[in-house]
């Protein structure tokens, strides 16, 4: 929260000088602030979660690690789901535009990028049911 709350500040302060250079300033700042923030994600989700996870199961079993394993996998494919369903769907809204014959194609295209949230899904499914 302090990271966040001091990349604010600062970028308020330098927006409100209105100075060419200050762009830059901006941007090494976002940068940092962005690797700062994804450094300390990292710790959490490596050093913190697993000790929490591993707590909560019982004390001669890992089923918390594997539900924990199940929702990341289940998350992260969901997000690269969307953000290619995103590219995809903008990319052959574009090509449709140009040329409606091209509809069935391009929804194919679509298609296959929504798939990877199903693999995400099946191998939630192949986690849980190994627990």
């Amino acid at each position: 929260m302090l990271i966040a709350g001091l990349t604010i500040a600062i970028g308020f302060y330098l927006v409100l000088k209105k100075d060419s250079k200050n762009l830059a300033k901006i941007g090494r700042l976002v940068k940092l602030s962005l690797v700062s923030y994804i450094v300390l994600v990292a710790v959490f989700l490596l050093m913190i979660i697993p000790n929490i996870a591993r707590a909560q199961s019982l004390a001669d079993s890992s089923s918390g690690m594997g539900f924990l394993a199940a929702a990341i996998s289940t998350g992260l494919a969901t997000i690269g789901a969307g953000y290619a369903v995103g590219a995809v769907g903008s990319s052959a809204l574009g090509a449709v535009s140009e040329d409606p014959n091209i509809l069935g194609k391009t929804l194919i295209f679509v298609g296959l990028a929504e798939g990877i949230a199903i693999y995400g899904l099946i191998v939630s499914i192949m986690i849980l049911g190994r627990l």
